[in-house]
């Protein structure tokens, strides 16, 4: 069975097609700059990357020339589009209403744009990459994996905003969390990798650090608290978001500032996290060759970055009463040794011993990299979000 994975964005369209059989990777690739006159696809295929130019004005011209390039030309891989069997979107938004995958029908659908406001930037594309393939191909199944499902077993006490209740009830104003296709397949991945059978009695702490980051505390494999709040600005520090910061702050800066909404909301998502500290660096890569230049604002920043990370992590230990394993996962968290020893350093009250040798030599594949007689398991296991979407819509079409 061939499936074809769609990550939707703004401006982008990345895919990866997956032969099912032994879930492995055909061809993947992406599409940037959509709308723009400088628009082009990347292409892999058996471990080459071409770039080739391209117009694409919107969505569904881009689906189409993915659908083009795998059925056409030099990178095809496939006869015709009857070969694919489904198509797996990732959806960011579900709100409430999706705890879980689903077949997309017009009430998904529906149900789905009505979480718009919560996600304004992303949902909208994401709806644009679903509408591209029913224009193209509006018999084939289609299923939708939400970033926020994997959170929604959070306890009301964890999600819930010391706001007016109403708030609430009216708008939706929670926790909701991202990244959660990623902890979920870390958080069971980490257990195989282990040895480990059941999650029941597992306490995890998955550490998604990229430029986009978020922890997630897993006890017996579901999520009872997650950093990222209603939009993903909330939690640690991130490439250019700001994370936690007093409201007081905020309402500040707007009066100093003369800043409106949209103002504040660009100035925290856009202008803050490692680049506002560093004065210019929002790469993790950037931030370490600037400390080396003697940048003393990178040093900051870079020291404001893993103390977050490692002050989520004792909290999540708090919640959950005690650890068992923490995972790091993420552009950062998988090649970074810096951040996982950051990260983890004064942690040895909790049972965390880290390895130096097994930190400085991992990068990017599964590894324990915390001491042989560590309480606490620490270990890195790359993410793979598409392959959790690729076998959620197998499960789905198959059902």
């Amino acid at each position: 069975m061939k499936i074809l994975v769609l990550n939707c964005g703004s401006s982008s369209i990345k895919y990866a097609l997956y032969n099912m059989d032994d879930k492995s990777v055909i061809t993947s690739g992406g599409i940037e700059k959509i709308g723009l006159p400088d628009s082009f696809i990347n292409v892999k295929l058996n471990g080459k990357k071409t770039k080739i130019d391209a117009p694409v004005p919107e969505h569904t011209a881009g689906v189409q020339l993915i659908f083009k390039v795998l059925t056409e030309g030099e990178f095809a891989v496939m006869k015709d589009l009857h070969e694919l069997d489904a198509v797996g979107h990732r959806l960011v938004h579900g709100g409430e209403k999706f705890s879980e995958s689903v077949l997309i029908t017009d009430q998904v659908m529906k149900d789905f744009s009505a979480c718009n406001d919560l996600a304004p930037l992303h949902n909208p594309a994401n709806i644009k990459g679903v509408n591209a393939v029913k224009a193209l191909l509006p018999e084939i199944p289609q299923v939708g994996v939400f970033d926020t499902a994997f959170h929604q077993t959070m306890p009301d006490y964890a999600y819930m905003y010391a706001v007016p209740y109403e708030l609430y009830k009216k708008y939706g104003v929670r926790r909701y969390g991202f990244h959660g296709t990623s902890h979920r397949y870390v958080s069971a991945r980490v257990l195989e990798y282990l040895g480990i059978e059941k999650a029941e009695g597992t306490k995890v702490i998955t550490c998604h650090i990229g430029n986009g980051a978020s922890i997630a505390a897993v006890k017996d494999g579901k999520v009872v608290d997650t950093s990222m709040g209603l939009t993903p600005l909330e939690g640690l520090i991130m490439g250019t978001r700001s994370g936690d910061i007093d409201a007081g702050a905020v309402t500040f800066i707007m009066d100093k500032e003369g800043l409106d909404t949209k103002g504040i909301s660009n100035l925290l998502n856009k202008q803050s996290g490692l680049l506002g500290v560093s004065g210019g660096c929002s790469d993790f890569r950037d931030i370490l060759a600037a400390i080396e230049s003697g940048n003393d604002q990178a040093r900051l920043a870079k020291e404001m970055y893993t103390y977050r990370i490692k002050k989520y992590i004792g909290e999540y230990a708090a919640a959950m009463g005690g650890v068992d394993i923490i995972v790091f996962t993420g552009g950062a968290g998988e090649n970074q040794w810096e951040v996982r020893e950051g990260a983890t350093d004064g942690l040895e009250f909790l049972g965390v011993k880290m390895s130096v040798e097994k930190n400085h030599a991992c990068r990017a594949v599964e590894a324990t990299i915390s001491a042989d007689d560590s309480r606490v398991k620490v270990c890195v296991i790359p993410t793979d979000e598409e392959l959790m979407i690729a076998t959620d819509t197998l499960s789905l079409v198959q059902k």
